[in-house]
């Protein structure tokens, strides 16, 4: 996209102005036959890979001044490109592909859903903004009052912004775990409550959280059956939500939690997703997740005498690490691992005496790990 707004040259070669082809013959010794030599106007023009690549019209990538409509592109549309939405007001804008980035500036009171962004997605001088967020970088500037559902591989940064507000991302659409993979972001990776206040002000404060119970589509509701993305099997449940639903940094309800590890193998995501479900039902909850690589020295460093066992299991790709909470959660984890993942390889907290120690270990890595 770095090329799209870049000109072609309208001055002309002096060497190309009024050439019209010519043909040198020569006669050969032997028959007399005359040879054309250089210039042929029969032969084919080269063509080169350049040439043959699709022309790109920088408007399939722009949302710009658009009032009281529901727009946005489908799947399949954007395929990894960068995209700008400027000046909306009163929109609903559904962009349902992967990106690489993504810029929103002077925008007002717009529903907004940005499907997984490879890199940053940039606000600018917004206002009354709903949004469901997916991406690796988030950042605004001269913002008032955003909600965001966010899921965010580092830290969310707000600059000169005040009234946002950040729930965990709750979202579905058929596509959008290809989209996650597409975009090189893992669903276990979410630092949606970590929020960096570049501008904070003395005795004020620019950001919350959003109620726990807070619904997505109460705040961006479902497009327009009218509209082109009808036949989209949206959904905000979070029980069918991409991203795992984290409670994030706000209070626990309980002093005891569990750090429970999936080892890599083929159904490292499946089982992840089965013990959040089989845990939910007894009541726990999920505090936060973490997908990373780790080194046999990391291995020690983490897992201290458990660590000989698993060294050996850190070859074959990244962990996917766990924190659940509640009266009794190591107990019915450890429950958990016999019954239902006893094919797998996994790390369970023992005791709930050591498993704070346990999580605060992993979760300390995974941060200096990730640069949190």
């Amino acid at each position: 996209m770095g090329c799209f707004f870049s000109k072609k040259s309208k001055r002309k070669s002096p060497e190309k102005e009024d050439r019209t082809p010519t043909t040198t013959t020569v006669e050969t010794t032997t028959t007399g036959n005359a040879v054309p030599l250089g210039n042929n106007t029969d032969e084919a023009p080269k063509q080169y890979s350049w040439d043959k690549r699709e022309k790109v019209d920088p408007k399939d990538y722009m949302l710009t001044g658009l009032k009281d409509v529901t727009v946005g592109r489908l799947p399949g549309k954007l395929d990894g490109q960068q995209f700008v939405i400027q000046e909306c007001e009163n929109c609903n804008i559904y962009v349902l592909d992967h990106s690489a980035t993504i810029t929103i500036d002077d925008c007002i009171n717009c529903r907004i859903v940005l499907g997984p962004i490879k890199g940053s997605v940039f606000f600018r001088d917004c206002k009354d903004i709903k949004c469901v967020v997916a991406c690796q970088q988030f950042r605004t500037r001269d913002c008032k009052k955003m909600d965001v559902f966010l899921c965010c591989a580092t830290q969310p940064i707000i600059e000169s912004s005040t009234g946002m507000k950040f729930g965990c991302f709750q979202y579905f659409y058929p596509e959008l775990a290809y989209h996650f993979k597409d975009a090189g972001l893992s669903i276990f990776n979410n630092n949606w409550s970590n929020i960096h206040d570049f501008t904070p002000v003395s005795g004020e404060n620019n950001w919350s959280l959003l109620p726990e119970a807070s619904a997505v589509l109460d705040f961006v509701p479902v497009p327009d059956p009218e509209s082109e993305f009808k036949s989209l099997r949206i959904s905000g449940d979070a029980s069918r939500s991409i991203v795992p639903l984290t409670k994030g940094g706000r209070r626990k309800d309980s002093e005891e939690s569990c750090l429970f590890v999936f080892f890599a193998g083929e159904y490292s995501t499946a089982n992840a997703r089965k013990l959040i479900d089989e845990a939910s039902v007894k009541g726990f909850k999920l505090i936060q997740t973490k997908e990373v690589s780790m080194r046999p020295e990391d291995v020690k460093r983490v897992f201290q005498n458990s660590a000989e066992d698993l060294v050996e299991w850190i070859t074959k790709g990244p962990v996917i690490a766990l924190e659940l909470n509640g009266d009794g959660v190591v107990e019915a984890c450890k429950s958990l691992a016999n019954d239902v993942f006893s094919g797998t390889k996994v790390y369970v907290s023992d005791n709930k005496n050591t498993s704070s120690r346990d999580v605060d270990n992993f979760f300390n890595f995974a941060d200096m790990q990730m640069g949190l």
